[in-house]
């Protein structure tokens, strides 16, 4: 297939803008400059002080086409997000953030790992439904409301320092309706008390509805996917700075150099070196996004990266006065043998104080002088590590040293860039001993290939990530028809129901075992509106069906035999049709999933983000991440059993 771009280069609407010197901007110049993401900066550094006061021509004349007049970042209740230098964005069933063991969520050992590794959050944005939304017809906001003790988990949060984002999504335009997005997000933001609002593949929010989410929430901090356009930096407190190339000598972010108190967040969501987002971050006093699970994809960052983090965000915190209200100046002058051995800097001033936040793009660590005159170095490297951040700090004379330089000093840097793979494992089931259904379709022993259609989304499959090091994933490498091969062999036949288990099979089974699951939430909902005996029992969760199959002396098939057997012809399908679970329980120690077959008679339309509906055949899987507390239970999944046959 021939590509019309490279996804491991950088596209061109991702590239830093040039700013022309030699004459003052022209009106035209200054208008083209507002779709900047970057400025690039300098290679001469005789240019760079021309091209500093290009930069502030620029803001000037922005300011005042733009009638710009910051009262967004006036209001109290949204000055943290200007101190707000890392975000985690986490899927509410990351195996850190819960216990599928223990059915709770468990926010103590998640702060616990980000406190240890990267010094802290500032703030999380708990993901909730993309990517099992569309599964049925639950909305976005059902995903939220439905969780037991999200109120308790954002209070936690809250109780730690950390501030909580929800999530918006957009597109979801084809599942059950409520009232307007508007009215639900507002709702959405009361009910759990957040803080701030992620607008998912959006650069900016509607003005109507900026005005309603903060009459519901005042100093509610919205943010971006993207860049946001000048004008809008009125009124988002935060954006995204996503997949923002910068150039070869480090250049300014237009939207931080536009407001000071607007905070962006670097994020290359599937790269595994993070060096050159980390650089920019910190030579422009910004933050962010420490984003290690992808929708179900491993994407953790090395012990170098988030050692970085570790001493960017700790200088960022103490030194927060300086990096808002001090003069700036990037791309400082540096001694010619930094500038030679690709160092560079910003200066920020504030009283007595005057902080360099240093990077070195070189392999090598640099050993020489930084500046001129004597400065402090705070993280006592005596260099600037390769690949790494350095700070200076020069005091006035007389004036009193920070309180806060010990604790700086504490923190070194790790050379370690390795990518931290995680395999997932199969959880594994004990054979089984009972008797077949009669009319069971039969797998023999042995070897078998079989081939796997599945649609290509940002879930992956069974390992790796579906992009490394790509800039934007887009079609046709995103959510295009793919295969997989695989292989194994059974070590015995295996009989597969022809048919899924029914609500009156299901019924027959609780009367006698007098089952009851340990999280009880959901557990045949459907129920509630009539039991119809005939068709297949839905709102199960993987737990359920396994006790089910066990009573009858089986299991669930995997999903391999599932397929095996559907391509004989010889299973059947319920009315409605649904999804059927399998025996694939996998998990890396961060996601838990399943493959599911079959397909369902419902289907979300409106959006390509919607997990597929529709019914498919034997060959098709689909990759469902498992939510916790009873969610996984729902009105568009069953399953059928399976049993070892014994010789």
């Amino acid at each position: 297939m021939t590509y019309v771009f490279d996804p491991l280069v950088p596209r061109p609407i991702d590239q830093p803008t040039e700013v022309p010197l030699g004459a003052p901007l022209s009106a035209e110049q200054l208008v083209a400059l507002d779709e900047a993401k970057i400025f690039v900066g300098p290679a001469d550094p005789a240019d760079r002080p021309e091209w500093r006061a290009r930069l502030r021509q620029w803001r000037a004349d922005a300011h005042e086409r733009h009638s710009y007049h910051g009262r967004a970042y006036d209001r109290p209740e949204a000055a943290w997000a200007a101190g707000c230098h890392t975000v985690a964005q986490v899927w509410l069933w990351d195996e850190l953030l819960y216990s599928f063991e223990e059915h709770r969520f468990t926010p103590e050992r998640f702060l616990a790992d980000a406190h240890q590794r990267f010094g802290g959050l500032d703030a999380v944005v708990l993901w909730h439904a993309y990517p099992v939304i569309g599964l049925d017809d639950r909305n976005q906001w059902d995903f939220y409301r439905d969780v037991p003790g999200l109120r308790e988990l954002v209070e936690t949060f809250h109780s730690a320092g950390v501030r909580v984002f929800v999530d918006y999504n957009p597109w979801d335009v084809g599942t059950r309706r409520g009232e307007d997005d508007a009215a639900e997000l507002s709702a959405v933001l009361a009910d759990f008390g957040a803080d701030g609002v992620f607008l998912d593949t959006l650069k900016k929010a509607d003005p109507a509805l900026v005005e309603q989410l903060e009459r519901g929430r005042p100093g509610v901090v919205l943010e971006g996917e993207s860049k946001l356009p000048v004008e809008r930096i009125e009124d988002h407190s935060a954006s995204w700075a996503q997949f923002f190339a910068d150039s070869p000598v480090p250049g300014v972010l237009r939207s931080h150099w536009y407001e000071r108190r607007h905070m962006q967040h670097h994020v290359r969501r599937w790269h595994r070196d993070h060096t050159e987002e980390l650089q920019s971050a910190w030579l422009n006093g910004v933050g962010v996004m420490v984003w290690e699970v992808v929708f179900g994809v491993w994407v953790g960052w090395s012990q170098r990266d988030a050692a970085t983090v570790r001493r960017m965000v700790t200088v960022q915190r103490a030194a927060g006065d300086l990096l808002r209200d001090g003069e700036w100046t990037p791309l400082a002058p540096l001694t010619p043998e930094a500038e030679a051995a690709g160092v560079y800097a910003s200066r920020w001033e504030l009283g007595d104080w005057t902080l360099w936040t240093v990077v070195n793009r070189g392999d090598s660590d640099y050993l020489g002088p930084v500046v001129d005159g004597p400065v402090i170095d705070l993280f006592a490297d005596g260099r600037v590590p390769a690949r790494g951040i350095s700070a200076l700090l020069r005091v006035s004379e007389g004036a009193a040293e920070p309180s806060w330089l010990s604790r700086v000093a504490t923190l070194p840097h790790d050379p370690d860039a390795r990518f931290p793979h995680r395999l997932a494992t199969r959880v594994v089931r004990e054979p089984t001993l009972g008797r077949p259904e009669d009319d069971a379709v039969v797998v023999p022993a042995g070897p078998y290939v079989l081939t796997v259609r599945y649609r290509g989304r940002e879930t992956g499959m069974y390992q790796g990530a579906p992009y490394v090091d790509e800039w934007k994933p887009l079609p046709p490498r995103l959510h295009d028809a793919r295969t997989l091969q695989r292989d194994g062999s059974l070590a015995s036949p295996v009989a597969v129901a022809a048919a899924e288990v029914t609500n009156g099979q299901f019924a027959e089974f609780l009367a006698a075992a007098g089952y009851q699951p340990v999280e009880p939430h959901r557990f045949l909902a459907h129920w509630a509106d009539g039991l119809v005996e005939d068709e297949p029992v839905t709102f199960v969760d993987l737990d359920d069906a396994r006790a089910y199959c066990a009573w009858r002396g089986g299991r669930l098939p995997t999903e391999d035999e599932w397929q095996l057997a559907g391509e004989t012809g010889g299973l059947r399908r319920g009315t409605p049709a649904v999804w059927n679970w399998t025996e694939s329980e996998h998990s890396d120690g961060r996601t838990r999933f399943v493959m599911l077959k079959g397909g369902s008679d419902y289907r979300a339309e409106g959006s390509e983000w919607y997990v597929e509906g529709g019914r498919h055949a034997p060959d098709y899987s689909v990759k469902l991440l498992l939510p916790g507390l009873g969610l996984a239970r729902g009105a568009t999944v069953g399953f059928r059993c399976a049993w070892d046959v014994t010789r």
